[in-house]
């Protein structure tokens, strides 16, 4: 028996989310090889091999379904990007950068989803988009600044850089001519200029030592 006082997560909780989370990895893999509108509940309830109702109950709506999936790979994203925070300042960048091209390699269809905003002007979507674009600005901030609580000149610099990275990934996995470690060390240096241009407008914001001409 439980120890008294002890907190028993219920059977039936674990099983809704695993099965929850099925669900989503089973979206994922439809939506990246179909687009969202060709798909309907019957064809997503008849190839995950479910009742239609089931995918209901935990998502309410197709629309419901398919903004889990993309929040789910956006997750996945983060992770990928946030990670190696006991890291040195410099090496966090580099990690950083790294981990979100691994990861726009390795998930190139969810990649294109979040980046583009999912189809066509989806507010939803995009404010998701937007979420992903503000956690990068905080981690890379955090690796070049030690803080994510920047000036709004500094974090225009960074958000530019981070949109520019954006287009340059989607161009490289549909292209893929250049290697990720020379694609990595390409946007490290760019992002070198970024911050070098952020100090000249805001001293507040010194671009860290190697990211400077003279370091």
């Amino acid at each position: 028996m439980p120890h008294q006082g002890a907190v028993v997560q219920p059977r039936g909780t674990e099983r809704s989310v695993a099965r929850r989370a099925e669900l989503i990895a089973i979206g994922r893999k439809l939506f990246a090889d179909t687009s969202y509108d060709a798909l309907s509940m019957d064809d997503i309830a008849r190839q995950a091999q479910v009742a239609k109702g089931l995918i209901y109950y935990y998502f309410r709506s197709k629309r419901g379904y398919y903004l889990a999936i993309i929040q789910d790979s956006v997750d996945d994203l983060v992770t990928s990007a946030a990670g190696g925070v006991q890291l040195p300042a410099v090496d966090r960048v580099h990690r950083t950068i790294d981990g979100y091209l691994r990861y726009a390699e390795q998930h190139q269809a969810a990649y294109r989803t979040i980046v583009s905003g999912g189809v066509g002007f989806d507010t939803e979507v995009h404010a998701i988009r937007d979420g992903v674009r503000e956690a990068i600005v905080a981690t890379i901030a955090e690796g070049a600044y030690g803080r994510a609580d920047i000036s709004p000149v500094a974090r225009m610099g960074l958000l530019s850089w981070v949109c520019s990275v954006e287009g340059a990934a989607l161009d490289w996995i549909g292209h893929p001519r250049l290697s990720r470690e020379t694609m990595c060390e390409l946007l490290v240096k760019t992002l070198g200029g970024a911050l070098r241009a952020i100090e000249e407008l805001d001293p507040a914001h010194p671009a860290p030592p190697p990211a400077r001409r003279d370091g």
